[in-house]
């Protein structure tokens, strides 16, 4: 559920008209609905509660806008992070560091430095080589660091090849098969408190039987690990849950299918259980409001290009993603067309083929489900600025993020004096 709706004849997001906006802000502009997250943050911990003890960490990567951060803060959310620029934005949004666990593969010295002097949660660590820097990191601080493994489970979490993280060729986490000597290693390393074990399987993911088999593997895991002698106090099921884009697929599976799922089958663990959902939470509560540039007639079908691009929304170049694109003021009647960009890119197209709400230059158009991995991945690609971003919270709304000036995009660049000089 979402809170976008078409009243009085345009679209609003809660209870502030799109075309308000986009006359005060500009196109391309994100928007976002406090109240969907809210919403999806109170649905998922609900839904998860059953299953015991747990920290709800917001997967930041997924939208870093402070505005976002705040928001998901004030309802009790920690933060999964997978840099320090991640971990400062969280803190200086209001996420407690005791709330706040450091994910992701390449992790420097300096980063694990800043993260334990400021505190944090959890480090889930991804290699035994990254245990060994970070006991020197903790053992020159003075500090113990609180560490789990990431492991992987080797599951196919039947998702897109390039959001698959849980299977045995890519590049995250530890092999389930050498986890134990991993625990046994980071053991015998000083200023490292063995507390946990991690997994996560991939995102977008739209059956549970992927999720419950990596669960299943990771408490026989926890089983052996206590056996050698590790108290295993926490268990990280990552994130990954997936999100209605196209509604003439079927739908992900419901947190609360999820949360009955983990319940059971972590039932007898014993432990504390994160979670890291970034798209689930955020995903449906934003939008990338557009303007239609004009109607090019085409060799079939006629392309409707937009102002926003694949530098706004890199997903269905990246990713062949689908977004659901409709026009914020409908007309009547339906038209079958190519929706692109104005970037130099033939993958500068949104759709191909996709029938729509008839639209005419100057018509404005969203594209859904653009809350998540959307405004965070886009560059300044034909040097093209970054977009605005706005959060609505009911009637009032305000500007979350500027949009990057051309003069400060290229006044960034620096000329070097023997090129000044010719």
């Amino acid at each position: 559920m979402d809170h976008f709706t078409i009243r009085d004849g345009a679209l609003h997001c809660e209870d502030v008209p799109l075309p308000t906006i986009a006359e005060a802000v500009g196109t391309p502009v994100y928007v976002y609905s406090t109240a969907t997250m809210r919403r999806h943050a109170r649905v998922f911990q609900t839904a998860v509660a059953p299953a015991g003890d747990s920290l709800t960490a917001f997967a930041v990567k997924a939208n870093p806008n402070a505005a976002v951060l705040a928001t998901l803060a004030t309802e009790g959310l920690g933060a999964d992070i997978v840099s320090i620029g991640e971990y400062r934005r969280a803190v200086a949004a209001g996420i407690a560091p005791a709330k706040i666990v450091f994910s992701g593969v390449g992790k420097t010295e300096a980063e694990m430095e800043e993260a334990l002097a400021g505190g944090l949660s959890l480090f889930n660590l991804e290699s035994v080589e990254e245990a060994e820097m970070l006991s020197a990191v903790a053992v020159r601080l003075g500090r113990d660091a609180p560490v789990a493994f990431r492991v992987n489970p080797d599951v196919d979490a039947r998702s897109h090849a390039k959001i698959s993280t849980g299977a045995a060729h890519n590049k995250f986490g530890v092999p389930i098969d050498r986890a134990r000597a991993a625990y046994d290693r980071a053991r015998a390393l000083p200023g490292l408190a063995v507390t946990g074990v991690a997994v996560h399987i991939g995102s977008q993911l739209t059956d549970l039987a992927p999720l419950e088999a990596a669960f299943t593997r990771i408490g026989e895991l926890i089983r052996q690990l206590r056996e050698d002698g590790h108290h295993i106090r926490r268990a990280d099921l990552g994130g990954g849950l997936g999100v209605p884009y196209d509604p003439d697929r079927p739908p992900p599976p419901e947190p609360e299918a999820y949360g009955a799922m983990v319940a059971r089958v972590t039932r007898g663990w014993d432990v504390t259980l994160v979670f890291e959902p970034g798209r689930l939470i955020v995903a449906n509560a934003g939008v990338l409001l557009s303007r239609v540039i004009r109607v090019k007639p085409g060799a079939g079908t006629p392309f409707v290009i937009v102002d926003a691009a694949m530098n706004d929304l890199m997903r269905p170049a990246l990713y062949d993603a689908f977004h659901a694109i409709d026009p914020v003021i409908p007309r009547d009647g339906t038209m079958t067309a190519d929706i692109v960009g104005p970037v130099c890119e033939t993958g500068d197209t949104f759709a191909t083929g996709r029938t729509i709400g008839r639209v005419e230059a100057g018509d404005l158009v969203v594209f859904r489900t653009a809350g998540a991995y959307a405004a965070t991945m886009a560059s300044t690609y034909n040097s093209r600025p970054l977009t605005a971003e706005v959060i609505v919270n009911g009637s009032d709304w305000a500007i979350a993020r500027a949009r990057q000036t051309l003069d400060a995009l290229i006044g960034a660049d620096r000329v070097p004096a023997w090129l000044k000089d010719r």
